[in-house]
């Protein structure tokens, strides 16, 4: 989602490149990205990456989301039918593939029966623009909601959700993961090491910095993760990450690949060189005495609140 925007295209090209040398078989993106870009640069992440699959496109599972505003008209956005069906079809004419294997809707559209939108993405898989289908943001009981609604009328079933979850954003272990344990469906978290504030990088009183202040996303960031609470529990993780003599970013993937619910996070970079320590995580061992110490720092964000 950095691609087009915090990211040029040779730098981007570069990120997918040491991702594929690092074992990375599975891109996500959406047709609102590049993050913080705003409408005139919709669609960019997309291109780029198409342009990058060019010859290689079945080495690659690739999914994309929709939902992202993509004009001035009202119907431009959302999970209504007429956009959906649309959005489909230039997503893949921008990534320069005949079909994605996951499609996604990026948020809830409170506006659109939900029957609506889950009958639309049964036409995209019917159509073979999609192989699966799947949900990002959703609350739990509007997946559950759409796993019966699909189950009533024989569409084709949700696969998986992309819920944020992080060291610092637990909310989703109290009702959405026990529903993807109990149905089987694949958790693919955004946001592992929380727009970088896992990195330990970012200091209090410091002015915000990165992602912090990427255009329209900044603000939506620093509501997140730029709290004095969390510069207070992220200090302490970094003890324990010196501690254990392991990068702090490599500590929290590890984090949340050790629940078992989770399929695989969603990692990202700005820069090539960012992605290691993430990558290191596929390998690190995370001693269960080590991942209690985190659970019990980190048990308050189990909770949530209207800012984190």
């Amino acid at each position: 989602m950095t691609f087009g925007y915090q990211c040029d295209e040779e730098t981007s090209f570069a990120i997918l490149d040491a991702a594929a040398a690092g074992g990375i078989t599975f891109i996500d993106t959406a047709d609102g990205y590049p993050l913080g870009g705003g409408l005139d640069y919709h669609g960019r992440t997309e291109e780029i990456i198409g342009r990058w699959l060019r010859g290689k496109r079945e080495q690659y599972v690739l999914a994309t989301k929709c939902y992202g505003v993509t004009g001035d008209r009202p119907w431009q956005r959302g999970l209504s039918r007429k956009h959906i069906l649309n959005a489909i079809d230039a997503s893949l004419r921008r990534l320069g593939t005949d079909y994605v294997d996951l499609y996604q809707m990026h948020f809830p559209d409170w506006d659109t029966p939900l029957d609506e939108s889950l009958s639309a993405m049964e036409d995209v898989v019917r159509a073979g623009k999609a192989r699966y289908i799947g949900c990002s943001n959703f609350p739990a009981y509007r997946v559950a909601r759409a796993i019966g609604r699909a189950e009533l009328h024989g569409w084709q079933p949700l696969v998986s959700v992309q819920p944020r979850y992080n060291l610092l954003f637990r909310q989703v272990e109290r009702e959405l993961l026990p529903l993807c344990a109990e149905e089987g469906l694949g958790v693919i978290p955004y946001n592992p090491i929380a727009g970088g504030m896992l990195t330990g990088k970012h200091q209090p009183g410091q002015a915000p910095e990165g992602r912090f202040t990427l255009g329209s996303a900044g603000r939506m960031y620093q509501d997140r993760y730029w709290q004095d609470s969390e510069f207070d529990t992220v200090g302490a993780l970094t003890e324990l990450a010196a501690d254990a003599g392991v990068p702090l970013t490599t500590l929290a993937v590890s984090w949340v690949l050790a629940n078992p619910v989770i399929t695989a996070p969603i990692i990202g970079a700005s820069q090539p060189g960012q992605l290691a320590d993430s990558l290191r995580a596929a390998e690190y061992v995370l001693e269960p005495e080590l991942k209690e110490q985190l659970d019990k720092l980190t048990v308050g964000y189990r909770k949530g609140d209207a800012v984190r």
